[in-house]
C-alpha cells in the first residue's frame, strides 16, 4: 500500500467554519493514524469569493489547532505550487483540460450567456441549466475559427448520457447514478481559471493524495469526479464523505447560530483543546466511546470507518460541558493568564486576583461565566432578605441578624484575615455556642456576597477581602436586615 496522503483545501472566505475544520481535522488524523503526510492547499480559484486576510485566519487556525502540515505554501514537499491561482497561472489545469479535449473527454464550448439562459429548465420547483452538448457536434475547424479570432469560451467534460456510473464512499457505500443526471460540467470557466471540481482532481492526482476527506455534500459530485479520473486513467483516491454537521433544531450549522467557526468558539471563551476535542466528535466515536481526548489519544484512535452517516448535532451545552473539564485540568499558570482579562473587566479593587481564580478554576465552563462569579468582590449586588432564610441551615432573617451582630465584634478584634485563622476563630465560636458551622457560615457568605451561590466560603471571602471591606459589607448586612425586618 502506499503512504498515505490526506490534504486540507480550504478557500480563503472569511472565519473557519466548524465544517471545514472538521474537514481538515479529519483528514489530519486519518493521515497521522497511518503514519502519512497532511497537506495544505490554498484553493483561491474562486476570486469573487477571496476575502483579504482569510489566508491568514486558515494558517493561524491550523496552527492553534495543532494540526502541522507536512506540506503547503509554505513547506514545499515537491508538489508545489500549494496555492491554486499561481498553478493556474503556471498553466498546469488548461494542460491538463486540453489532454482530455484530445482523447473527446472534454470540449470548448463558445455558447454567450444568452443562449445559456434559454436551456434553463425547471426541477422540483427549481430552476437549472442542463447543457445540450450543442459545441460538442461543432467541426475541428469551427473549434479553431473561433479560438483564433478570440471567441470566449469554456471546456467542458463530455459525460455520457446513457447508462450509469457508479463509486465508493468509504462511509455511504457504493452509490450509483444515472449518466444523464450528470451534465456536462465546466472545467475551464471563460476567464482561464479552473472550477473547484476541476483544480481539485487534477492537484489530488498530481500531489498523490490518497484519501479525500470532504462534506457529504459533495457526495453528487463524485460520479464526476470518477469519471474524471478514468478519462486520465488515474487511479481513483479512497473518499471519505462527512455527515453534516446540525444545530440543536436539526438545521444545517449556519453563521446565524453565533458559533459556527472556531473564531466565534474562541471568542465566547472556549479552549482550544476542548473545541478541537469536541470538533472530532461531531461524527465520529471511539470503539471504547471515550469522550476527553489529547491529539494524542485522537491519533491513536481515529479509525474512519467508524464515521457515522446520520447528521452531527453540534450539541452546545456538551461542549460547554467538555470545556469545563478542560478548566479543570489546565494548569494553574495557563488558566490564570487567560482568567485574568476576565476578572478585572470586574473587579478593579486591589484584591488577590488569583487567590480568586483559584476559586473559579473548577467552578466555570467558559471563562465569560468568571464575570457573575466574581463581580460581588467589586461590589455587593442589590439583593433581597430572603436569601438569608436556608431550611437545610435552620436559618431566618431574625437568626442570621442576631448571628451577624454577635460575629461583627469577633471580626472586628480579630487580625489574623487569613482562611484558616479565620475559620478556626467561627468554628470555635460555634462550638461555644452549640451551632454547626453552616449556621454560622450562611449568613456571613450572604452578608459579603449578597449572592446565593459563590465560588468558595465564607472565610474564604473574608480573606481576600480583607478586614475593613469586610467589615463595611457586615454592617451594611445588619443595617438591611433591620430595616427589612421593621417593614415586614
Amino acid at each position: 500500500m502506499s503512504k498515505v496522503r490526506t490534504r486540507f483545501a480550504p478557500s480563503p472566505t472569511g472565519r473557519m467554519h466548524v465544517g471545514n475544520l472538521r474537514t481538515a481535522l479529519y483528514a489530519y488524523l486519518i493521515a497521522k493514524h497511518e503514519g502519512g503526510d497532511f497537506l495544505l492547499r490554498i484553493e483561491d480559484t474562486d476570486q469573487e469569493r477571496y476575502v483579504e486576510g482569510a489566508v491568514d485566519i486558515i494558517y493561524r487556525t491550523l496552527k492553534e489547532t495543532g494540526l502541522v502540515h507536512d506540506e503547503g505554501p509554505d513547506k514545499d514537499g515537491g508538489c508545489g505550487p500549494y496555492v491554486q491561482s499561481q498553478r493556474q497561472a503556471a498553466g498546469i489545469y488548461l494542460e491538463y483540460a486540453k489532454k482530455l479535449i484530445e482523447k473527446g473527454e472534454a470540449y470548448y464550448c463558445f455558447c454567450d450567456k444568452e443562449r445559456l439562459e434559454s436551456l434553463r429548465t425547471e426541477v422540483a420547483g427549481k430552476e437549472i441549466t442542463v447543457y445540450d452538448k450543442h459545441c460538442l457536434h461543432l467541426s475541428k475547424e469551427e473549434v479553431e475559427a473561433n479560438l483564433a479570432a478570440g471567441k470566449p469560451y469554456v471546456i467542458r467534460q463530455n459525460n455520457p448520457t446513457t447508462g450509469t456510473t457508479t463509486f465508493h464512499d468509504e462511509i455511504y457505500g457504493d452509490i450509483t447514478v444515472d449518466n444523464a443526471e450528470l451534465d456536462d460540467m465546466i472545467l475551464i470557466k471563460s476567464d482561464g481559471y479552473p472550477t473547484y471540481n476541476f483544480a481539485n482532481v487534477v492537484d489530488d492526482h498530481l500531489m498523490g493524495i490518497t484519501h479525500v476527506v470532504r462534506g457529504n455534500e459533495y457526495l453528487s459530485s463524485s460520479p464526476k469526479y470518477n469519471r474524471l479520473y478514468e478519462a486520465f486513467g488515474w487511479e481513483v483516491p479512497t473518499y471519505v464523505h462527512c455527515p453534516l454537521i446540525t444545530d440543536e433544531e436539526h438545521k444545517k450549522l449556519s453563521k446565524r447560530c453565533g458559533h459556527s467557526s472556531f473564531e466565534d468558539l474562541l471568542e465566547q471563551g472556549f479552549v482550544t483543546e476542548a473545541i478541537v476535542n469536541f470538533v472530532a466528535l461531531l461524527g465520529w466515536s471511539p470503539e471504547d466511546n471515550q469522550e476527553i481526548m489529547s491529539m494524542d489519544e485522537l491519533i491513536a484512535k481515529f479509525d474512519y470507518h467508524h464515521i457515522s452517516k446520520s447528521p452531527a448535532v453540534f450539541d452546545y451545552t456538551k461542549l460547554k460541558w467538555m470545556n469545563g473539564e478542560y478548566l479543570k485540568a489546565m494548569d494553574f499558570e495557563k488558566f490564570y493568564s487567560m482568567a485574568e482579562p476576565y476578572l478585572k473587566e470586574v473587579i478593579h479593587r486591589d484584591l488577590d486576583l488569583r487567590t480568586i481564580a483559584a476559586m473559579v478554576k473548577t467552578r466555570i465552563e467558559i471563562f465569560p461565566d468568571i464575570r457573575d462569579h466574581v463581580d460581588f468582590f467589586e461590589e455587593v449586588p442589590e439583593y433581597d432578605c430572603s436569601m438569608y432564610i436556608h431550611k437545610k441551615m435552620k436559618t431566618t432573617k431574625e437568626s442570621s441578624l442576631s448571628l451577624l451582630n454577635e460575629v461583627l465584634p469577633l471580626l472586628e478584634q480579630q487580625e489574623d484575615y487569613s482562611n484558616d485563622a479565620l475559620y478556626a476563630m467561627l468554628k470555635a465560636y460555634g462550638e461555644e455556642k452549640g451551632y454547626k458551622v453552616g449556621y454560622i457560615m450562611w449568613p456571613i457568605r450572604t452578608a459579603l456576597s449578597g449572592k446565593q451561590m459563590t465560588p468558595a466560603g465564607a472565610t474564604e471571602i473574608l480573606s481576600v477581602l480583607g478586614r475593613e471591606e469586610s467589615l463595611r459589607r457586615i454592617r451594611a448586612a445588619i443595617e438591611k436586615l433591620e430595616a427589612d425586618l421593621q417593614t415586614a
